[in-house]
């Protein structure tokens, strides 16, 4: 058996090979029709012009499905490893829940363009990034809590580096963000997708971009540490029949050993 056959493990796999395959695709799409520089553009500049808007956005839908699955079983594997630990239990509920905020928001991303409708792209970026940063922090904080009884050190060591990453990713950002576009260099920079080294603002701007890609790495950086915890998991479907028809008549109901028709690994 492959390692990524063991368990659940497969699906941050997935999550962190799909989603930097639709960031590259939409970016090398973008640098062959000259849509955008080829030095280090900001992400949403490679998914704005069609033909990579297209792929961009249905690449990130499915990077948020495959995310909220993800999060999902995390959640599930947390709560199974400390069933009586009223703290553990309450924090990893907060966890799920930015956990599906955080894909909510990549799918705004994914579907209103920042070219287009930037204001709505950026609720999509902060629900993105900054909840998903606290809901590293989260799951950082449920590691530490969970050593060395679950696991190890090494592992909430591993996550608070990415942590650490992202926030600072994160500072970078907003930092020259907000130099960038504070009207010193002119306005309407927003739509504004071809640079030239010698203009002012351009230092600026390169920093706010590498800082987007060093913060979207981070973040899917910090799932690649689950997938040792996923391989030994595993979840099952049960399916209970509460009648022999589907008509609305009355219903007769079968006993327990009927009722579990189906149990097989998800």
């Amino acid at each position: 058996m492959w390692w990524f056959q063991q368990g659940l493990s497969f699906l941050p796999v997935a999550l962190v090979v799909w989603s930097a395959a639709s960031f590259v695709f939409s970016y090398i799409t973008a640098i062959v029709l000259h849509h955008v520089d080829p030095l280090v553009p900001y992400i949403s500049d490679t998914g704005t012009i069609p033909p990579e808007r297209c792929l961009f956005g249905i690449m990130l839908n499915i990077s948020a499905f495959l995310g909220m699955a993800t999060m999902y079983v995390r959640y599930k594997q947390v709560y199974a490893l400390n069933p009586e630990k009223s703290k553990i239990i309450k924090l990893n509920k907060i966890g799920l829940t930015l956990g599906l905020m955080s894909c909510f928001g990549l799918c705004i991303i994914a579907n209103f363009q920042k070219c287009i409708l930037y204001y709505i792209h950026v609720v999509g970026a902060c629900l993105t990034f900054g909840v998903g940063a606290i809901y590293m922090m989260v799951q950082t904080v449920l590691s530490y809590l969970m050593q060395p009884e679950v696991h190890s050190k090494d592992i909430f060591w591993i996550r608070l580096t990415m942590l650490l990453w992202c926030c600072s990713s994160i500072v970078s950002m907003f930092v020259s963000s907000v130099v960038l576009y504070s009207g010193l260099y002119g306005t309407n920079l927003v739509q504004k997708l071809h640079w030239d080294p010698q203009e002012n603002g351009y230092t600026a701007h390169i920093i706010s971009t590498v800082s987007e890609w060093s913060l979207a790495f981070s973040f899917l950086s910090f799932f690649l540490t689950y997938i040792r915890d996923f391989q030994k998991i595993s979840l099952r479907a049960v399916v209970s029949l509460h009648g022999q028809t589907l008509y609305n008549t009355q219903q007769s109901f079968v006993t327990e050993e009927q009722t579990l028709l189906t149990a097989g690994s998800i």
